[in-house]
C-alpha cells in the first residue's frame, strides 16, 4: 500500500517514478496484470504535526495502561491523506496526551481500527509496553471481537462460518473482495432474528481483515444496511457515513496484569431507533 492519494501517484507516474520490470517509465493507461512486477520510487512523506483537538467519542474505560473508547460513526480513527484534522487520535492527544509517546508516528496509542462508517468498542495503548503487549495479543487472535450488524434479506444458514480469504478489488481501490491470493479471513456469525427482509446478525471476527463483515455478509447474499460501497443499489436509512455495523463487546487480558476484560457498548441511537421502526412497523398485521 502506498498510502498516497491518487494524484499524488499521478504525479509520480507524470514524474517518471513507476517503471515496469523492464525499467520502462509506466503510463497511467497501463492494464497491470497478474504477475507483473512495477517498481515505484517514493520519498518518505514528512509526518505532520498532530495538533490535538476536541473530539467526540465515549470512554468505557480507563486506567495507567489503556482506554477502551466508544467511537461514534463518522469518525476516523488516525489522520491520513485528505483528513488531517478531527481523527480519534486528534481527540485523544487532548484528552490523554501521555499517549503521543507510544506507537508509530501518526497513530500514537492505536493498536486496531474500526472503519469510519462502524461505532463501537476500540482498545488504545497509554504506553509503548501496552501496545506491544496488544498487539500481539490481535496478531495471536486472542482477543475476542463481537460486532452486531443489520442485513438486507435472510442468510441460508441460522449459523455459520464464512472462511474466504479477502484481498483489493482490483477493479476499485476502495473496495475489498473475496480472492484467492487474498490474506486469510474468516467471520463467525448467527442470526439473532428476521423481519421484514432485514436480519440482525452476530459477528464474531476471527482475523481482522479491512470490511471483512461487509465483504462476507455480501458473499451470501446479505449485504449491510447503509452500505454503499457493497450495496449502492440499496437504499440506505442512515446519512453516507453510516452503515448498520457495531463493535460491541470487546475480550482481551489486561496488558499488565493479565486479568481478563470484557467491554460491552451498546448501540447508538440512529441504530436503536430504525431497528425500532423495523421492529414495530406492521405489528398486529396477520
Amino acid at each position: 500500500k502506498l498510502d498516497r492519494t491518487r494524484s499524488q501517484v499521478q504525479a509520480l507516474i507524470r514524474g517518471g517514478k513507476v517503471r515496469t520490470g523492464q525499467g520502462k517509465r509506466a503510463r497511467s493507461s497501463l492494464i497491470v496484470r497478474s504477475g507483473m512486477a512495477i517498481s515505484v520510487s517514493l520519498e518518505p512523506q514528512p509526518v505532520r504535526d498532530i495538533i490535538p483537538e476536541p473530539v467526540n467519542f465515549g470512554v468505557i474505560w480507563e486506567d495507567e495502561d489503556i482506554l477502551v473508547v466508544d467511537k461514534p460513526s463518522g469518525l476516523i480513527v488516525h489522520p491520513s491523506p485528505g483528513h488531517w484534522k478531527g481523527t480519534l487520535v486528534h481527540g485523544l492527544l487532548h484528552k490523554f496526551p501521555e499517549i503521543a509517546g507510544s506507537g508509530a508516528p501518526g497513530r500514537p496509542g492505536i493498536v486496531h481500527r474500526l472503519d469510519a462508517s462502524t461505532s463501537g468498542l476500540m482498545v488504545v495503548a497509554r504506553n509503548d509496553r501496552s501496545l506491544d503487549i496488544l498487539a500481539r495479543a490481535f496478531q495471536e487472535r486472542r482477543v475476542r471481537k463481537e460486532y452486531l450488524a443489520l442485513v438486507w434479506g435472510v442468510p441460508k444458514a441460522p449459523f455459520g462460518r464464512i472462511d474466504l480469504p479477502i484481498g483489493r478489488n482490483p477493479r476499485n481501490r476502495y473496495r475489498m473482495a473475496i480472492s484467492s491470493t487474498g490474506k486469510s479471513a474468516v467471520t463467525d456469525y448467527s442470526v439473532l432474528w428476521s423481519r421484514r427482509g432485514f436480519s440482525l446478525v452476530k459477528c464474531n471476527l476471527v482475523t481482522g481483515r479491512t470490511h471483512q463483515i461487509r465483504v462476507h455478509m455480501r458473499h451470501i447474499g446479505c449485504p449491510l444496511v447503509g452500505d454503499q460501497l457493497y450495496a449502492p443499489r440499496r437504499k440506505t436509512p442512515f446519512g453516507f457515513d453510516r452503515i448498520f455495523l457495531h463493535s460491541w463487546i470487546l475480550g482481551f487480558d489486561h496488558p499488565r496484569s493479565g486479568e481478563p476484560l470484557l467491554f460491552r457498548a451498546f448501540l447508538h441511537r440512529e441504530l436503536k431507533t430504525f431497528l425500532g421502526e423495523v421492529l414495530t412497523k406492521d405489528r398486529g398485521r396477520p
